[in-house]
């Protein structure tokens, strides 16, 4: 058992309390999300840039941005769902979320976080429609 956070997860903070300061254009908060993609290991950049163009295809008006050092899509400012690498924690699974900004709601319960360790045509098609779902007003 651990007494505090690991290395990983302060890491985590640092870059989120980074990100939270930076003044920089959509442009360059894209920029930024493509070159953390890019400096994944190969298994966890395959994933992620395919996470990428299906949230943008799905829904376009969400501003990729990093967040705690990862892929991320906003909404109006508000963080939708994300990307997380195996390698960033060394687990091992990748993670597409969504956060609470999301419209998932379904009932008294429902998933908001998936393990992904595979991209098939059917993974594919769940993603895209849960962006779908998550960004309508």
């Amino acid at each position: 058992m651990s007494d505090g956070f690991s290395k990983e997860e302060k890491a985590a903070m640092r870059a989120a309390a980074a990100e939270r300061r930076r003044k920089f254009t959509p442009e360059q908060h894209a920029a930024e999300l493509l070159e953390v993609i890019e400096s994944m290991d190969e298994a966890d950049r395959v994933l992620a840039r395919r996470v990428h163009e299906l949230v943008m295809a799905a829904a376009p008006e969400l501003a990729p941005k990093t967040w705690y050092g990862m892929p991320a899509y906003h909404k109006n400012g508000k963080n939708i769902c994300f990307f997380q690498a195996s390698g960033k924690f060394k687990v091992r699974y990748c993670t597409f979320g969504f956060d609470v900004a999301a419209n998932l709601d379904d009932g008294p319960m429902w998933p908001t976080g998936f393990a992904l360790v595979a991209m098939t045509p059917d993974v594919e098609k769940r993603i895209t429609e849960m962006v779908v779902r998550a960004v309508v007003d």
